[in-house]
């Protein structure tokens, strides 16, 4: 803000009236002129006082103030501003507005004065640096271009109305806006430094939005940021507009066509169109639609994905026709990975990288790689097609001349970006040589030959490692050489120490030194060398024919490593006292020879020839000196490999020979043999054809001066198996109580192992039980006998039971295994003493307990007879129940003799139902006791047999006899004491069936008239007899008088007496008669034989 003041000078003459007034009348005085004062500069400030004053500059070197004319100033105002500076400086104006130059720093006092009429006014203020405003000129844009196939903005414009002196800061704000409602779609700022002339900028700027989609308008403003200046700084005004617009065409088109874009980024497509358009789609996705002006549409993708191969399509179906792009969305190339540069020749860089991520952009989009040496500025391009996999990449450069050391950049470019890697390298410290090639192989004689071969390549500057890799049968050795690299690409060497007459083959690889990689090897090159003659004779070795007549000669074949070629002959010669006497030519592969020899006395010598020359001979001698003192030891081995030893020997001079043979085979016994040195105590022999479970024989023989010794003789296995078939075994004896068998030997060809026992098991057991237990120890009833002297050939088996089968198995066994079971059956003889001894034990206690029970019966034979067979008294001369007839007939209270009361036995009734029963007898038995067979056929059918028992059971059963005569019979159990008390009701009684009620049943209703009675009485007269208690029923009364029934019985009842006797409890039985049906006495139970009369 701006300091103004008015300045009003008071006249003279007031001065001097204050000095002469009194105080009192002075302050009121100037109290009033004060009031005045202020009045009359207020009235003038109204009328002459400046307004809304502000100075800016655009320069920092012109200040333009401006501002309004005070209120009263009239047309044609002559405005003067003056500036209390140095010079007192006056610019007169008509204008409310003023240029000055720019003031130094520090505050100016500044007077306006103003001309009204014939009055005058002034206005003065205080200017400084800080009141006055920075604001730029307005920017001129110069060009406003744009790329279509990018949606790229290109802007430019000068600085020129913004010159300045100094170096200054300024800042530019260039806005983006878009039709059709001028939306700001985006403002960015772009800074620049002032220089002091004009400068020309640019700036681009690439739409989201196709500009081809609407029209797009651009402006620009700047701000000045000067250090020196102390007044405020403003943006200046926005220039004009400028715009870029699309010339639509007549046909329907999107855009942006064919955009390459990166993965997960948003991307907006549009389609200009007349018509109007539907829907809008990226492959196979439906967005919605966004309108713009007219009938341009747009759609909006978010983080899109991947394209295939050929792009991912964009589609706007229109309502008479549809347009489209295509999108292609993928990566920026990876930093080339695992860049790696050498050389196999030292003509070419070969760069090898792994492009890492596959980027989804192919054809024309693919990723572009350059190598450039920053050393030499030579660069070189790779161009290929790449798929999505995952692979790598080789590029080529070649070397300037006499550069050794390389800085290689490799940059990798596309569409969305670029990346690079770099290597620097040394590259004669790089060289992998390419593989050698033309290997050949000379021979200089049998053990050295001479290798050539071609590498290409210039390595005259380095020296050259190769490997030569030499193969032979069952060995390899690897020989490394330094040479000197030369030009022509053409290398020799020499190798030695080879065997003869063998078969090499030779492969070569090199690199150079200091080492990096091994180039490849060479295909190989076999090669045979000369022969040479052999370097010893044969192994040789001598056997007496069986009948001691002809020596026969053994030798083996060379081995390649010895023959040095090959053997084509064996010349065989003898000798005595070093003459020889005979000599022959075997030709090869025979390998034996035979001589007739008059004596043992002989030098034999074998010699191998080969192309060459002759081997050494290989000498023996004939002589065997016998051993009395031989013993035969076993041993086992462990696979195929057997191990011997023996004590020291100082008499043997040149060597131990151990031979061995199959003990099956027949003689002469020889399968093969072996030298060890005359100071060997041990050796292991191991062979091919040793097989398991097969006896061998092995011999050791010393040699001494005169000729071989046997020293031991061995039979051993490589190892032990279970034999394979059972001892074949008899049996020679049986008894009552013990078995002999006997066995044979297995062959050794099937006992496959040392024999070590025999298990022999046996238990008892029949030949035709389907299934017997198996063979094992933990049953009890299975016997085992372990026989380790394998020279018993015989076993007596004890302790057996007599006339008893039993299972016998025999096996053998080794240490393999126990062999295959064989078994028989064996039943033992009948013992004759165990037969005497079960008769004569029951006999003997037959007759002690008949001896016993015949003492005892006599001793208590009052008791038994008492028990079994009591006194029973004879009913004929019982007195008691004889009566006078007038006396039973004139008294109705006449009672018979009343029983006590007593326990019966039981009664079995008997009844046959018949019209007309007829008491025939009264027979006592017991329930269970069996009727006479001729009782029951004499009977006839109406008899009636009665008997008693204490409980009423009835019960139906079977009567042979009814059955036979086509009748029924029911069985009823009466108790006695019921019998002789009635309880039942007249009633009931009433209802009994006469036939059913018949039999002997005393004191018991049985309506009988007379007419059945007399003729009964007349036809029955002789089955009558017997003992019929109160027999003349005529006599009897009805009913006792003490019976219940007496007062209401009105029918004509026969009652039958007691059956019991007054001096005893037990029955009455008839007298024995001829005609009358016998007891059979089994009615008796035997708890009666035991029971005693209670007055006993």
């Amino acid at each position: 803000m701006m300091d103004v003041s008015l300045c009003w000078r008071p006249p003279a003459w007031t001065v001097g009236e204050k000095r002469m007034r009194t105080a009192p009348t002075l302050r009121r005085l100037l109290s009033a002129l004060t009031l005045l004062h202020v009045m009359v500069q207020v009235n003038s400030q109204k009328r002459g006082a400046l307004r809304d004053l502000k100075c800016t500059t655009n320069n920092l070197q012109v200040w333009d103030c401006a501002w309004k004319a005070p209120l009263g100033a009239g047309h044609g105002t002559v405005n003067e501003v003056c500036i209390d500076d140095r010079l007192h400086s006056c610019y007169p104006l008509e204008k409310g507005n003023v240029k000055i130059p720019a003031l130094p720093p520090g505050d100016h006092e500044v007077i306006v004065n103003y001309l009204h009429g014939f009055n005058g006014s002034s206005a003065k203020f205080i200017l400084n640096e800080q009141n006055v405003s920075l604001i730029p000129n307005t920017p001129e844009i110069l060009t406003l271009s744009a790329d279509f196939s990018t949606s790229t903005l290109y802007l430019t414009w000068d600085d020129r109305s913004c010159a300045f002196a100094h170096h200054s800061k300024v800042t530019w704000e260039i806005k983006v806006l878009r039709t059709p409602r001028m939306e700001l779609v985006n403002v960015v700022t772009y800074n620049t430094t002032l220089h002091g002339r004009d400068t020309v900028h640019y700036w681009r700027w690439t739409s989201d939005l196709p500009l081809q989609c609407a029209t797009h308008y651009v402006g620009i403003r700047c701000y000045l940021d000067h250090l020196h200046f102390a007044g405020p700084k403003e943006w200046s005004a926005w220039s004009p507009l400028m715009n870029i617009s699309w010339a639509p065409e007549s046909e329907a088109k999107a855009f942006p066509q064919d955009k390459v874009v990166l993965v997960g980024s948003n991307i907006t497509f549009c389609c200009v169109s007349q018509t109007k358009v539907l829907s809008g789609q990226i492959g196979k996705t439906f967005y919605p639609l966004i309108h713009l002006y007219g009938q341009n549409v747009a759609i909006h993708i978010q983080n899109i994905s991947v394209s295939e191969n050929s792009g991912t399509n964009v589609v706007f179906m229109i309502e008479d026709n549809v347009c489209g792009t295509v999108v292609f969305a993928g990566y920026p190339p990876d930093v080339p990975q695992k860049l790696n540069c050498e050389t196999h020749d030292l003509k070419d860089i070969i760069c090898n990288w792994n492009p890492g991520r596959p980027t989804g952009l192919v054809g024309p989009r693919n990723t572009n790689y350059t190598l450039l040496d920053s050393f030499s500025g030579k660069s070189v391009t790779f161009k290929r097609f790449e798929t999505l996999t995952n692979e790598s990449y080789q590029l080529l450069f070649q070397m300037p001349p006499h550069q050794e050391i390389y800085n290689l950049t490799l940059t990798a470019r596309n569409p969305l970006g670029q990346s690079e890697s770099a290597i620097l390298v040394n590259i004669t410290e790089r060289v992998c040589p390419h593989t050698p090639t033309s290997l050949k192989v000379k021979d200089i004689n049998s053990t050295v030959v001479t290798l050539s071969w071609h590498l290409p390549g210039n390595f005259a500057r380095i020296n050259l490692v190769c490997q030569i890799e030499i193969w032979k049968p069952n060995s390899k050795q690897e020989l490394n050489i330094t040479i000197k690299g030369v030009e022509n690409s053409s290398y020799l060497v020499v190798v030695d120490k080879l065997n003869p007459y063998t078969t090499y083959t030779f492969r070569i690889r090199c690199s150079t030194e200091p080492f990096w990689k091994w180039s490849k090897w060479s295909s190989g090159k076999r090669h045979l060398t000369t022969e040479a003659i052999p370097s010893k004779g044969p192994d040789t070795w001598r056997e007496w024919s069986s009948d001691g007549r002809n020596l026969i000669i053994y030798w083996k074949p060379l081995p390649i490593s010895e023959a040095n070629g090959k053997i084509l002959s064996y010349n065989v010669s003898c000798s005595s006292h070093e003459e020889v006497q005979s000599m022959s030519e075997i030709l090869d592969p025979q390998h034996r020879a035979e001589l007739q020899l008059v004596k043992d006395d002989y030098i034999i010598s074998v010699v191998a020839k080969n192309s060459a020359g002759p081997s050494p001979p290989s000498r023996i001698a004939s002589m065997e000196i016998p051993n009395d003192d031989l013993t035969v030891e076993q041993a086992v081995g462990l696979g195929k490999k057997i191990r011997l030893t023996w004590p020291p020997d100082p008499n043997v001079t040149c060597d131990y020979v151990i031979k061995w043979c199959n003990s099956s085979r027949s003689e002469p016994c020889l399968m093969d043999w072996k030298k060890v040195p005359s100071n060997s105590t041990e050796a292991v022999i191991e062979s091919d054809q040793f097989r398991p479970g097969v006896r061998y024989n092995f011999f050791l023989y010393g040699c001494r001066s005169q000729g071989y010794q046997l020293l031991r003789s061995i039979i051993g296995y490589i190892e032990e198996l279970a034999p394979i078939v059972a001892p074949n075994f008899t049996v020679e004896d049986t008894s009552a109580d013990s078995i002999l068998v006997r066995w044979e030997d297995i062959p050794v060809e099937e006992l496959r192992g040392f024999l070590r026992g025999y298990l022999f098991y046996f238990q008892k057991g029949e030949r035709d039980t389907p299934k017997m237990r198996s063979l094992e120890t933990g049953h009890s009833d299975i016997k085992v006998k372990n026989i380790t002297d394998t020279s018993q050939k015989t076993l007596r088996i004890a302790d057996l039971q007599g006339k008893t089968s039993y299972r016998l198995v025999l096996r053998a066994y080794t240490d393999g295994g126990l062999g295959p079971e064989k078994s028989m059956f064996v039943v033992t003889k009948e013992n004759s003493v165990g037969l005497i001894i079960a008769i004569l034990i029951p006999v003997a206690v037959a007759v002690i307990v008949g001896v016993v029970t015949s003492t005892l019966c006599y001793r208590k034979r009052e008791w038994i007879k008492e028990t079994f067979y009591p006194d029973i008294p004879n009913p004929e001369n019982c007195k008691a129940l004889q009566f006078q007839k007038s006396v039973c007939e004139g008294s109705n209270a006449l009672k018979t003799l009343e029983m006590n009361p007593c326990t019966p036995n039981d009664v079995e009734v008997l009844e046959t139902r018949s019209i007309i029963p007829k008491i025939e007898d009264t027979e006592i038995i017991s329930p269970v006791a069996e009727r006479p067979e001729e009782i029951s056929e004499a009977e006839p059918e109406n008899h009636v047999v009665v008997s008693y028992c204490p409980p009423i059971i009835e019960e139906e059963i079977a009567n042979p006899a009814a059955d036979d005569a086509g009748g029924a019979s029911q069985v009823v159990y009466i108790d006695v004491q019921s019998m002789c008390q009635p309880q039942a009701r007249p009633e009931d009684e009433q209802d009994i069936d006469p036939i059913v009620g018949a039999g002997y049943k005393p004191q018991m209703r049985l309506p009988i008239n007379s007419a059945v009675e007399e003729t009964a009485a007349e036809n029955d007269a002789d089955s009558t007899a017997g003992y019929r208690p109160q027999a003349n029923v005529n006599t009897w009364n009805l009913v006792s008088p003490d019976s219940p029934r007496s007062t209401d019985s009105n029918s004509e009842i026969v009652s039958f007496g007691s059956p019991c006797s007054v001096n005893s409890r037990q029955f009455l039985i008839p007298p024995k008669d001829d005609d009358s049906p016998k007891s059979n006495g089994g009615a008796w139970s035997f708890t009666n034989f035991f029971q005693n009369k209670p007055n006993d």
